[in-house]
């Protein structure tokens, strides 16, 4: 019988040991596959679009091109690099399962997401406005009263106009419909459907920009909400998170980060947003020495 409950224990205390053993991490989970698998958004110009060569382009995209040539070093061997496409309701699920090691995308670091992901360092910061046809006489929130608006399911845009309507500050509250895909919503637009689509200002700007008839839409009201967009990771791999945002600082020190910004969103780029004088002095900020 003394034997026996010794067996019992020696069996729950490896047991215990296996438990609390680490997972594989990402960098480890990238080298034994061989490839680096970047989740990106096909219509969230300019971080994530596809060009008419039908080719995953935009800021992230650009970004996450820099991180794969980071691994090969670090790793010492080539990777292949894999695109996965996601959206705002996806992107969050895909990196926890692990279909992805990383989202490049457009999305905002919340207090509330990061209760199942990890973020990197800020890489953007925007926040929600409105996209109108210029006829519509919309300026701000406040002319949304009793309008059909649109958002991206999921999104930090989508809960903003749902606690103006709870708070009454649109008043009578707006009708919401939520989209899978920002195309989606401005299609939406275009054909009438809605009298605003509501996301963050870049993003409309993105939309507005490679409409058939820019001319006719605009991008109204001050920022309803406060958004600094980081790529996403998974929660407690601190070896990964690190190592991304070391190359994030490096990029910022050496110029690439710049770089890539003014070919997206320069004046020559494909949604002219001039980085502010607070977004550069972020970038300083965290550029950790």
């Amino acid at each position: 019988m003394k034997k026996t409950y010794i067996l019992i224990w020696t069996a729950i205390f490896l047991l215990g040991l296996a438990s609390s053993a680490p997972a594989a991490g990402t960098l480890e989970k990238i080298a034994k596959n061989g490839e680096f698998v970047v989740g990106v958004r096909d219509g969230s110009i300019p971080f994530g679009f596809i060009s008419k060569e039908n080719e995953n382009v935009g800021f992230g995209v650009d970004m996450a091109k820099e991180f794969h040539k980071a691994l090969e070093m670090q790793l010492g061997k080539s990777l292949k690099l894999v695109f996965k496409t996601t959206n705002p309701k996806t992107r969050i699920p895909l990196v926890v399962n692990g279909t992805i090691d990383i989202e490049c995308g457009s999305t905002t670091h919340t207090i509330d997401r990061e209760e199942t992901v990890d973020f990197t360092l800020t890489i953007f910061i925007t926040g929600t406005q409105l996209l109108v046809k210029k006829s519509s006489g919309i300026k701000s929130y406040k002319d949304l009263a009793g309008k059909k608006v649109g958002a991206a399911q999921g999104s930090t845009n989508e809960k903003a106009v749902r606690d103006l309507n709870e708070k009454g500050a649109i008043n009578p509250p707006a009708n919401i419909t939520v989209f899978q895909e920002h195309s989606q919503g401005f299609l939406a637009l275009q054909k009438g459907i809605l009298d605003s689509y509501v996301t963050d200002g870049i993003l409309e700007a993105g939309l507005k920009a490679k409409a058939p008839n820019p001319e006719e839409y605009d991008v109204v009201g001050g920022l309803i909400t406060y958004d600094p967009y980081a790529f996403i990771v998974r929660q407690n791999d601190s070896k990964f998170l690190d190592f991304i945002n070391i190359q994030i600082i490096k990029m910022i020190k050496d110029g690439r980060f710049n770089q890539i910004y003014e070919k997206w969103m320069g004046p020559k780029g494909v949604v002219p947003y001039p980085m502010t004088e607070d977004f550069k002095t972020l970038l300083k900020l965290q550029s950790w020495p």
